[in-house]
């Protein structure tokens, strides 16, 4: 009775484990398309200004 009980609490350890690793690489992954979003952002607006300082000249 006792091995099936240690068992039991070491699968659900390690399934415990791998459900915290997803999570991370879930939030890893969502960040990762935040920055990207910022980055594109940045460029039109530096495109943008680089427009507007050619029309000025």
């Amino acid at each position: 009775m006792k091995k099936l009980i240690s068992m039991m609490a070491l699968v659900a350890f390690l399934f415990a484990g791998t459900v915290n690793a997803q999570q991370i690489h879930e939030a890893k992954k969502e960040a990762s398309k935040t920055e990207k979003k910022e980055m594109k952002a940045e460029k039109k607006e530096m495109k943008a200004e680089k427009k507007s300082a050619k029309k000025t000249m």
